[in-house]
């Protein structure tokens, strides 16, 4: 038995719906998955400043819910925090942008990426760069123009991410397509026929390398970039976060 926290570091519900109704598509027997949904924040990601302040909450949900999973998901393309996560805390954490690029090299030489607000642009640029990957991404394709709901942009923006992700095959030249942004989740299975290259839905992956590493059971690092800080005080800290970063016993809500 795999024990998943899906989490999700913004604060709309519907989004977290969305993550959990795909990635239960593809859950194998044994696996829980038990969602989180940030308690503050923005309704959804989409810029740098915003990162920062999503990776900080996440860093607090994972405290307040240590020994409750075996393996954590960052649920937002973009990976916020996923390398202080790694570095604090014992358990694996996947990144959902990490999982469907490596995902994604393993259909074809080069992915491209397509999401549905210009916005994210710099931001998932620097999180290829960040994984190493910026080789293998053939580019990164986005919607102009607003959208009514960050709950239901998929629906709403369904043909012009279509007609997008095949621009990206068509001139860009990749080999994969990964819709990127968690308000996207599911989308890939019903889009997949209407283009001709492999369609990789982030969570999905996620989930299935969640259940490898699970499995797997890697043990913490000791040494190197990724091993724990040593204990330090701090000041006005959430008290679980503030409880592992000092090395005290453990503190939930």
């Amino acid at each position: 038995m795999t024990r998943i926290l899906l989490l999700n570091p913004n604060t709309t519900e519907a989004i977290t719906d969305r993550l959990l109704k795909a990635a239960r598509q593809v859950t194998a027997g044994g696996t829980i998955i038990t969602p989180a949904t940030a308690p503050r924040g923005v309704p959804y990601i989409s810029s740098r400043a915003e990162a920062q302040v999503a990776g900080a909450i996440a860093l607090e949900m994972l405290a307040a819910r240590q020994g409750t999973f075996d393996v954590a998901i960052i649920a937002a393309f973009g990976d916020p925090g996923l390398f202080a996560a790694r570095e604090l805390f014992d358990e694996p954490v996947i990144g959902m942008s990490e999982a469907a690029m490596l995902t994604a090299c393993m259909l074809g030489r080069r992915f491209g990426i397509v999401t549905f607000a210009a916005a994210m642009e710099p931001w998932y640029r620097e999180c290829v760069e960040s994984h190493g990957l910026a080789g293998r991404c053939a580019g990164i394709r986005c919607l102009p123009g607003a959208f009514r709901s960050i709950a239901d942009v998929q629906d709403e923006k369904e043909a012009a991410l279509v007609d997008l992700a095949r621009v990206s095959v068509e001139e860009d030249g990749a080999d994969a397509i990964i819709l990127a942004g968690a308000p996207l989740a599911g989308l890939a299975a019903r889009v997949a026929g209407r283009i001709p290259v492999p369609l990789v839905d982030q969570v999905q992956a996620a989930i299935k390398q969640a259940e490898g590493l699970g499995a797997l059971k890697p043990l913490k690092a000791r040494a190197g970039g990724f091993s724990r800080p040593a204990a330090k005080p701090s000041s006005g800290l959430d008290p679980a976060l503030a409880a592992r970063i000092a090395h005290g016993p453990l503190v939930r809500d």
